[in-house]
């Protein structure tokens, strides 16, 4: 199968790339290059490279020849810096995804996988004791400030107990960055319908592994911490520490999007198919400092009671579905992935922007 992977120079794109080698298939890469991503030129990737941007009509056209499928990874990811981002998110995430998929339409290209993300959801699940589930508010910003971080019930107050998020929970993104990544699934879920496609949205976890960005507003919590160590610095733990999150090694993602791209033909045609894709092995984001530090050697982690408005809790999600239709197993433990990201190398610092 010849699959076209745009993004297919960054982080997550290029393990894609190399995991599509490796199961026969031919991948090739459309990716911009943007200095935000890529402030150095890239290793090179396994594959044909196209120096285009999903934003570019003719530049898509051109790369669709005689592609059988579409991993779709290009996009700009992370929290940010505020608000002012706000028109670039939705310009590389939204206006990259409506072009693309003009473009499949035109083309007659049917079958895509998107990057999804478990932002999509805000916070997670949870349950009253005496209410039973609830979904609470965004939490406030003088409760942040007092050290009250965990979300309480909107009926009662009283403390809740988080749980597992399944696909069919109710959207509600509390970012920007998540705003964008929902309004992405339902610009392919209406593409799929209008043309008869098939489309598989992987909502991503934390995902963490070689090859992270360092130094940058744009990536994860993971690379804020491996970049630390690799100054020589404490990690820096928002909050209190304990924010759940389940950390999701890249190479298992790339396996995932492998899977999902040959599942194409037993797929139904015409929607739109979400399935989360994480470890199933939560972890707080203190419990990660800690065990990175660990194993990179570096100093203790420091936590710090700062806040981030826009972030939540604990977001831990259900990835049994992905497991039992497409028969993925994450393969590299909680343990293991951090000895192995603490050795790793990073990709060069990005300029904000």
């Amino acid at each position: 199968m010849r699959v076209l992977v745009t993004g297919g120079a960054g982080f997550i794109g290029s393990h894609v790339v190399t995991a599509l080698r490796r199961a026969g298939h031919e991948p090739v890469v459309l990716d911009a290059l943007l200095p935000s991503a890529h402030p150095t030129a890239p290793e090179p990737p396994p594959a044909e490279l196209l120096h285009g941007d999903v934003r570019d009509p003719q530049a898509v056209r051109a790369a669709l020849s005689g592609i059988d499928a579409v991993c779709h990874q290009a996009a700009l990811v992370g929290l940010g810096k505020d608000f002012a981002d706000a028109p670039q998110y939705v310009s590389c995430n939204d206006l990259g995804t409506a072009v693309l998929l003009a473009a499949m339409a035109e083309t007659g290209v049917r079958r895509l996988v998107l990057a999804g993300s478990m932002v999509v959801y805000g916070e997670g699940r949870y349950e009253c004791l005496r209410h039973g589930p609830v979904r609470p508010g965004a939490r406030r910003p003088e409760d942040l400030a007092a050290g009250r971080f965990e979300p309480r019930c909107p009926a009662c107050g009283a403390a809740l107990v988080p749980g597992l998020v399944g696909e069919d929970a109710p959207a509600d993104p509390r970012n920007v960055y998540a705003a964008t990544k929902l309004a992405q699934e339902h610009l392919a879920a209406a593409w799929a319908r209008s043309v008869d496609g098939k489309v598989v949205a992987l909502r991503y976890h934390n995902v963490y592994g070689p090859g992270m960005p360092r130094d940058t507003p744009y990536a994860g919590v993971a690379s804020f911490f491996r970049s630390a160590l690799a100054r020589g610095d404490a990690p820096r733990v928002y909050e209190d520490g304990g924010q759940r999150r389940d950390f999701v090694h890249v190479r298992d993602v790339a396996t995932a999007n492998v899977l999902a791209l040959e599942a194409g033909p037993g797929l139904p045609a015409g929607a739109l198919t979400a399935y989360n894709t994480g470890s199933g092995d939560p972890h707080t984001v203190g419990e990660m400092a800690a065990a990175l530090a660990r194993a990179h050697g570096g100093p203790e982690p420091v936590v710090t009671g700062e806040f981030r408005l826009g972030d939540v809790r604990h977001i831990t999600a259900d990835s049994s579905r992905l497991r039992r239709d497409l028969g993925w197993r994450p393969e590299i433990g909680f343990t293991d992935g951090m000895a192995d990201f603490a050795r790793a190398g990073q990709r060069a610092s990005a300029i904000p922007g």
